[in-house]
């Protein structure tokens, strides 16, 4: 299953299934923007094996220019995707499917910019150490029986040790 309402915290056991609704929803995007997006990222924890997440893939599309993907928007809109502006420096940000039912986080990013950057480390960090992975899996069962219905608290909660993570991943 993929979806989840906005704003809940509910967390399904790791499916292979969200790789091959990765690579559709990146067929979609290229069908749409075309040679417009130079590469595609599989980010959140849907992307790291063995991790609990969200039932909502999260995908990445490298730019050249943010400024310039901006144009983007009006068309993806057109697909159903909902933009939603300022939320984290350096990416444009879109959701996708009813707000009862996001099934897709689409963050626009340019390669080598802090957001791309810290989103693949923290990725590879996970899927390099097991042992961490497993930890910051318990973290977020707890957090998620914690904060079913406060995705604000849920993300909150992990930022401590996200931050930590992103430390060891970025300075190795």
């Amino acid at each position: 299953m993929v979806g989840l309402e906005r704003g809940t915290v509910e967390l399904e056991p790791y499916r292979a299934e969200w790789k091959d609704r990765y690579s559709e929803e990146v067929d979609r995007l290229q069908n749409i923007a075309g040679d417009r997006f130079s590469d595609f990222e599989h980010i959140g924890s849907t992307a790291i094996e063995g991790i609990p997440a969200k039932p909502i893939i999260d995908v990445m599309a490298v730019v050249d220019d943010l400024d310039d993907a901006e144009a983007l928007i009006p068309v993806l809109e057109e697909h159903g995707y909902e933009y939603r502006p300022g939320d984290i420096d350096g990416r444009l940000f879109f959701a996708k499917g009813p707000r009862t039912n996001r099934t897709i986080y689409l963050s626009i990013a340019e390669h080598g910019s802090s957001f791309y950057d810290e989103k693949i480390a923290f990725r590879e960090y996970l899927r390099e150490h097991s042992d961490v992975a497993e930890r910051y899996a318990s973290l977020k069962k707890r957090l998620a029986e914690r904060y079913p219905e406060n995705r604000e608290k849920y993300t909150a909660s992990k930022a401590d040790f996200i931050r930590d993570i992103l430390d060891r991943a970025m300075n190795k």
